[in-house]
């Protein structure tokens, strides 16, 4: 019993330190960069290829989740004592061994992939370490996370490339499909709704005009993709719908970000506005016409993470 009950802690702390609740929303952020890029060739997805690539971001994230405690063990320890490494539960060392070793395999399964996912998958490790290392006082911060989302969806689109067009030799079309209008819109809109969501978390209040930019930062893929969307059912109701639910998402973040001087008002929005993630890309999959699977995936991974979110803590 004694030692059932050690595992299941030291599995917590596992948990915990990779912000596990989370991944959901990386997941369809891979689902819906190999739905942009795919929707350029016409050729159905692979499952197996899109579950192996979900793996190696998913790798990639807790990577970037054990990093940041280990790189911030020591304003922990005066700020959140109760964080794994200042409290004791684990030493500083293994969770940079583990960090580093999950980035090590997100690029290794990458690799089967070819050269540009390998190159992207490298991008990402380096944004990952360079956020990790540089974020504290770094007034930029928010613009390096918000990269690290936005490459999610080009190592998506250059892996969906190698695999779509079935040939060994890497395909010259797959740096032009990384560079076209539709992957950089999408990506655009992913770093813009994780830049606006952690500026507006780093505002004192909302209740000031000159503390409310980050709004428009966050309102940005709504704008984007606004324009771009149906304006009747019979066009396309889906990808309306998605619109509306992103709306509806931010909107109560925003709400609790105004009521910040309640306690845990701040860690709710920003966990909303993470879990929301998930109906960005759904909206992304519906415009690229991506289907009602696809986009029940999203659904269902922003549901996903708002429970786990009550049990693994996102933040």
């Amino acid at each position: 019993m004694n030692t059932l009950v050690m595992n299941n802690s030291r599995m917590s702390i596992y948990l915990r330190l990779g912000r596990v609740s989370n991944l959901p929303t990386v997941w369809t952020n891979v689902l819906a960069g190999a739905i942009v890029a795919g929707s350029m060739t016409g050729r159905p997805l692979s499952l197996m290829h899109t579950l192996l690539v979900m793996l190696a971001i998913s790798a990639f994230y807790c990577a970037g989740m054990y990093l940041n405690d280990a790189f911030d063990r020591e304003i922990d320890a005066r700020e959140r004592p109760g964080r794994p490494i200042p409290s004791g539960q684990i030493s500083a060392g293994a969770v940079f061994a583990i960090g580093f070793v999950l980035q090590v395999a997100g690029i290794a399964i990458l690799s089967y992939y070819g050269t540009w996912a390998i190159v992207c998958g490298c991008a990402l490790a380096a944004t990952i370490l360079l956020y990790n290392v540089w974020h504290k006082g770094n007034p930029l911060s928010p613009l390096i996370m918000g990269l690290c989302r936005a490459l999610v969806y080009f190592v998506a689109a250059a892996s969906v490339m190698m695999v779509e067009l079935n040939t060994a030799v890497e395909p010259p079309q797959t740096g032009i499909v990384l560079l076209n209008t539709t992957v950089v819109l999408a990506a655009l809109a992913i770093w813009a709704h994780v830049v606006g969501l952690t500026y507006a978390a780093k505002q004192e209040s909302l209740n000031r005009l000159g503390s409310l930019w980050p709004l428009l930062i966050l309102a940005l893929p709504v704008l984007l993709y606004g324009s771009r969307s149906v304006t009747s059912w019979d066009d396309g109701g889906l990808a309306l719908l998605m619109l509306l639910a992103l709306i509806v998402a931010d909107v109560i973040a925003v709400r609790l970000l105004i009521t910040r001087h309640l306690a845990g008002s701040v860690p709710k929005a920003v966990a909303q506005l993470i879990a929301a993630t998930s109906l960005l890309d759904a909206l992304v999959i519906a415009i690229a016409g991506g289907g009602l699977v696809a986009v029940a995936f999203c659904l269902g991974a922003f549901v996903l993470t708002r429970v786990l979110q009550r049990v693994i803590p996102g933040t």
